[in-house]
């Protein structure tokens, strides 16, 4: 996958970024640590310009969040609730519990927004509640340009700073996600079979 990401940003310069990350943000198995990097060392031989890509990739990055804000949208908190209300039996889950989760994002969600956009994989999917919990697009934007503005500027200067080296920062920050991916892994576990024991107790 590497490769063809390279070969695609290569041919398609600041489009190529704009369309990789966007779709980095919707399907988050695309590294952006590949594609950031990247794009910065890019603007040592080419006539691509380290703000240049910054402003390509953050463009990239609301605009894939914005379509995943929207899927949030037409998902609803109230139209989750009809379907657990109807369906959530077989899982245990109850409306009152999707309404906790609701009134949880609404009163952290100004943070989850800003410092998942840092987090791989959470950068993604946090896009969804806060479209759920109707936060408003405009604050979202903003959190979304200012989280990711942080990640890509970070990830973007060490590749040009890297040169041919820019594989290291990759390296690094496919590690970390790494070590994300675990931990959330063990707090959803965790959640499930807290959930699951105190259900079975109700």
């Amino acid at each position: 996958m590497q490769a063809w990401i390279t070969d695609f940003i290569e041919q398609f310069g600041y489009i190529g970024i704009f369309l990789m990350i966007a779709l980095e943000n919707i399907f988050p198995p695309i590294p952006s640590e590949v594609i950031l990097p990247f794009g910065g060392f890019m603007t040592t031989y080419t006539a691509l310009t380290v703000p240049g890509v910054i402003a390509a990739a953050t463009a990239g990055s609301v605009a894939g969040a914005l379509v995943l804000y929207g899927i949030g949208r037409l998902l609803s908190v109230e139209r989750l609730e009809r379907m657990v209300d109807r369906w959530g039996g077989w899982l245990r889950v109850k409306p009152e519990d999707i309404a906790k989760v609701n009134r949880t994002f609404q009163r952290y969600g100004v943070w989850a927004v800003f410092l998942g956009r840092m987090i791989p994989l959470v950068r993604s999917l946090i896009s969804i509640p806060a479209g759920m919990a109707k936060m408003n697009i405009g604050l979202f934007v903003w959190l979304s340009v200012l989280g990711t503005l942080i990640w890509n500027t970070a990830l973007v200067s060490i590749g040009a700073a890297l040169g041919q080296s820019w594989r290291k920062v990759s390296d690094v920050i496919g590690a970390y996600a790494e070590v994300v991916y675990v931990i959330i892994a063990i707090v959803l576990a965790v959640a499930v079979v807290r959930f699951w024991k105190r259900r079975r107790v109700s």
